[in-house]
Order: C-alpha cells, then structure tokens, then sequence
C-alpha cells in the first residue's frame, strides 16, 4: 500500500522565491559617492603625512613598521572602496569590494535601506539584506535610481513575505 500524496504538495516545500524585476535589465551604481571617496583619499595621504612625521626619513627603521603595516591595510582598503560597484539584475544584487558579494533575490528573506538622509554624500546607504539561510550581507549603493530600486525592492519583499 502506498502513501497519499498530501493534496497541497507546496506547502511542504518552504517559502516560494522571491522575483524581482528592476526598472532595467541591469542596473549599476559605484558602491560609494564622489564625496566619500574624495575623503577616504584624503584621510588615508593625511595618515601617511602623519606617519612620515612621526620618524621623518627613516621610513626602514623596523620600530615604525607596524605604523607602515597599519597603513597598507587602510590603503588596499581605500583601493577597493573606489572601485566598488553594486549591479542589481532580476536574479542577483552583486557587489565588487574586497571580497565579492553576491545575493540571488530568489532568497531573501528581509531587506532594509539604512541611511541618513541628506547624507549620502558622506555616509554611505547601505542595503542590509538576509537570506532564508540567515546569510547576511551589506551592499552599498550611491546612485539615486539604485536606491529607489532597493525601496521598492524592499517593499515587494515585505509584501510578498506578508503575504505567505
């Protein structure tokens, strides 16, 4: 003797994916503002300024390595943080950093725009976003229409899980 097929089978397979079409196919946006990055530059050739002072020439001294050391991670930071870019397509919000990240839509779970208005400029908007697996990630995003996009995206989502 068989088992009955339950007559609802979905309710058995979890949550259903989420789909997402931006107003483009593909939509980009630099991860951070003009701004922000002007003063990360800015910040980073002051340090080195600092650091130069604090033992003038003698840049080989192993004493002042570490200040050096300290340095070069905030460096290969900066260097990321300009060549950031957030691209959103209808299966994916990926964004290039240090590490590449990478979030398929079909599973999310929650996502919230945080910023300060009026702030952009200088404190970056940011997309927490979560997975059905609990994964989280933060994307970045200065471009207007990127952030527009993760409003709604963030409204749909809401809905769509609401609704389940």
């Amino acid at each position: 003797m068989t088992s009955p097929i339950p007559p609802d089978l979905t309710e058995h397979l979890g949550p259903a994916p989420f789909r997402f079409t931006p107003r483009e196919e593909t939509m980009s946006s630099q991860a951070f503002s003009l701004p922000f990055k002007v003063l990360a530059v800015t910040l980073l050739l002051g340090l080195a300024f600092w650091a130069y002072q604090l033992h003038g020439s003698q840049v080989v001294q192993t004493d002042y390595l570490w200040i050096w050391a300290a340095w070069g991670i905030m460096a290969y930071t900066v260097g990321h943080l300009l060549l950031g870019k957030t691209r959103l397509t209808a299966e994916t919000l990926e964004q290039t950093w240090i590490w590449h990240k990478k979030v398929e839509l079909r599973d999310l779970a929650y996502v919230k725009l945080i910023r300060v208005p009026g702030m952009d400029a200088v404190i970056a908007p940011r997309l927490y976003a979560r997975t059905l697996m609990g994964k989280f990630t933060v994307i970045y995003a200065c471009n207007p229409e990127m952030i527009e996009e993760f409003k709604r995206m963030g409204a749909e989502l809401k809905a769509f899980r609401a609704m389940r």
